[in-house]
């Protein structure tokens, strides 16, 4: 069986996010089941040079966009066992950041076309083209229609990941011809509601979907969770499916991660939260206590990750408990500084950090005793899975992949602390049982371990894809 993974980043060439290291960890998972696959994305100006000494020049070929053709190089490179293939030009890709451009749309219209054109010169004909997020959604309409009845590509399916419905790639019917090439008869493929929509052309014209979530799979039937998709969600649930996001245990892994203060495993992790904990306290300038419950966040700091909540209770949370709170990351400026004020009116119980930290990440990880994450809807997120990993008990909303894989601990058996509502009372109540929680040495420490012991790897996950492509496979054309 052979795959062709399209995404617009992965780690560790070109990462802003969970869609970077879910592309680089499905590939590996992949590898490890004996399937052939390999990763396609842009060759943009932010791959570090000591990456691309190592690349290899494949070819380059000529890419029609609309009316005109323009230039392609294809480069090679090879990153734990796994092909990565970089389509290079430098109009599109040689810039600041990976997305935001005025010509976005003419930019991922040209990778997707780039990257159907490109097989037949690498040899490379794959049984299922995987692509993923809206920057993607043009190759399976592309492979619709203008490739599926040529004889070389005859025969191949089309798998599309909806990451985040939220994220369509929007844009005015006037491009339809002019920039993406689809002629006028066939426009009704990406129209939706009067504009360009390419995740609803990906999902009419993709043989099979699928969500990082089973649970989210279902939410995307309801209006509130799908972002105007609900009735297209509906009408093509036959070929839709949920599976659950894994987890990379090889990197996320704090018996081995050298970016933590210190390592540990479940039957160390006593020893080795108290020294992640007392050094991250000293680099942040927060009071070195390790008696103190330390709730952590790691989150884009923008509405659909619940913060709207938080900012509801967090000063009685602080006020009234003896907690410590640390979030890191960035987002939209109302929720950056309300974070900074917190920061300023309680400077010993409250750290914002900004911006995309990595190592810092893990060490937030490893020094909470509890993983905060009240979103509104979570598609196919791996922080809880990190989180309980790392030993700190998560504290979560009951939507998409965090009602997956986070089980109440009420009942003795559970995981985390759980809530349903979309509700600052429901999520601050969820709080205090676990700072109660916390109170029971004996108790939490099982709990702890409870949770270092969860498997999220990919092993289940990646055998439901390699499933769901056999199935294709022997699907008629």
């Amino acid at each position: 069986m052979k795959v062709l993974y399209v995404t617009s980043e992965a780690v560790p060439f070109a990462s802003s996010g969970a869609l970077a290291e879910t592309a680089s960890s499905f590939a590996y998972a992949m590898r490890q089941r004996l399937v052939t696959c390999r990763v396609v994305l842009p060759l943009y100006e932010a791959v570090p040079q000591e990456l691309r000494d190592n690349m290899k020049f494949i070819t380059s070929l000529s890419v029609p966009v609309a009316w005109r053709r323009q230039y392609c190089g294809v480069f090679e490179a090879k990153y734990r066992g796994v092909t990565y293939y970089f389509i290079d030009n430098q109009y599109y890709f040689k810039r600041k950041g990976f997305y935001g451009h005025y010509d976005d749309a003419e930019r991922f219209a040209f990778f997707s076309r780039a990257v159907l054109e490109m097989l037949p010169h690498i040899d490379y004909k794959p049984d299922v083209i995987h692509a993923n997020d809206w920057q993607t959604a043009l190759v399976p309409v592309y492979y619709d229609l203008f490739y599926s009845q040529n004889e070389w590509y005859y025969g191949i399916k089309t798998v599309f990941t909806i990451h985040s419905i939220q994220y369509q790639g929007k844009y005015s019917m006037d491009l339809a011809e002019e920039v993406l090439g689809i002629p006028s008869e066939r426009q009704s493929v990406i129209e939706f509601d009067g504009s360009i929509n390419m995740l609803k052309g990906a999902i009419e014209t993709a043989h099979r979907i699928t969500t990082l979530s089973p649970t989210y799979a279902q939410e995307l039937r309801d209006p509130w969770f799908a972002c105007g998709l609900d009735s297209m969600i509906r009408d093509r649930a036959f070929k839709i499916q949920g599976i659950l996001n894994g987890l990379d245990t090889v990197s996320y892994n704090p018996a081995t991660d050298m970016m933590l203060y210190a390592q540990y495993d479940k039957d160390s992790f006593e020893e080795g939260k108290a020294v992640n904990k007392r050094e991250l306290q000293r680099r942040l300038y927060l009071p070195e206590r390790g008696d103190v419950p330390m709730i952590g966040m790691v989150t884009p700091m923008v509405a659909s990750k619940g913060l709207d909540l938080l900012r509801e209770v967090l000063d009685e949370l602080l006020q009234y408990s003896d907690v410590q709170f640390v979030i890191l990351g960035s987002g939209e400026w109302e929720y950056e500084s309300y974070f900074k004020e917190m920061q300023e009116r309680y400077r010993d119980k409250c750290v914002a950090c900004f911006g995309f930290i990595p190592e810092l990440a893990r060490k937030i990880y490893a020094a909470s005793d509890m993983f905060l994450m009240p979103s509104k809807s979570e598609p196919g997120s791996t922080a809880q899975m990190i989180a309980l990993r790392y030993g700190a008990v998560p504290i979560v909303r009951e939507t998409g992949s965090l009602r997956d894989t986070v089980f109440d601990s009420e009942d003795g058996y559970g995981n985390g602390f759980v809530f349903q509502g979309y509700d600052s009372r429901q999520m601050i109540n969820a709080v205090y049982r676990a700072l109660g929680g916390y109170s029971n040495h004996y108790g939490w420490n099982i709990l702890v371990e409870r949770a270092m012991n969860c498997d999220n790897t990919w092993n289940k996950s990646a055998k439901q894809y390699v499933n769901l492509y056999k199935e294709l496979m022997n699907e008629p054309s």
